[in-house]
């Protein structure tokens, strides 16, 4: 059956994020979705990231939503990442959760979950965890997202199945801030130059665990 669309009145009552979920549902009912794709799932990082033009050579899905969190990404696992039966998962999320106020080791723990969540359910599908990234706007939260990164760094080096990648050093300027000039006026998303920096680091590792 295809996915309902919403109704103003029954939008009003949807659980957080239901309407971005339905959303995502009712476009695979209407595209071809793509088989042994790499999944890009999490916070409006991913949302933002122009993934099919940026990673033309591969079969490229982009679940992310924006203002969600770790616990977001798990709560609508099934729906929007396990159901896709991915052969890589690009993951990115994390800045949102510190900037609530979880901690670091809280932001690692769901994170943890996700990965067991993939590991018993798609026992084959590698995952890539993206590093948390410093920025401008929430540059005071930076050393929690160091503790962050340094937990998921330490887990892909206990798993071969994760691939921890570490995105800060291109970001970060000579005097060792976040460079504004790769960041939207918000001074949180990244534009155009900053996914350059990104897609120049992610592109060879994709290419490895994809053949392609």
């Amino acid at each position: 059956a295809d996915a309902k669309e919403p109704t103003p009145e029954t939008e009003a009552k949807l659980p957080r994020f239901e309407k971005e979920i339905l959303a995502f549902e009712k476009w695979d009912h209407q595209n071809a979705v793509p088989q042994n794709g790499v999944l890009f799932v999490g916070s409006s990082t991913v949302r933002l990231w122009q993934t099919a033009t940026d990673f033309p050579g591969l079969p490229v899905i982009n679940r992310g939503f924006g203002g969600s969190t770790i616990e977001d990404a798990n709560r609508f696992a099934e729906r929007i990442v396990i159901k896709y039966k991915p052969a890589v998962i690009v993951f990115y999320s994390g800045d949102n959760d510190i900037a609530s106020g979880k901690s670091p080791q809280k932001v690692f723990e769901n994170f943890l979950m996700f990965f067991k969540l993939v590991r018993e359910k798609l026992p084959e599908t590698r995952i890539v965890v993206l590093s948390v990234k410093p920025s401008v706007a929430r540059w005071k939260k930076w050393p929690q997202a160091q503790e962050v990164n340094a937990l998921l760094q330490r887990l892909a080096k206990e798993d071969d199945h994760l691939t921890y990648i570490d995105i800060s050093p291109p970001m970060l300027g000579p005097d060792g801030q976040p460079r504004p000039d790769i960041f939207r006026e918000d001074g949180l998303h990244m534009n155009a130059k900053g996914y350059e920096l990104w897609n120049g680091i992610l592109t060879p590792v994709l290419q490895k665990l994809t053949g392609k």
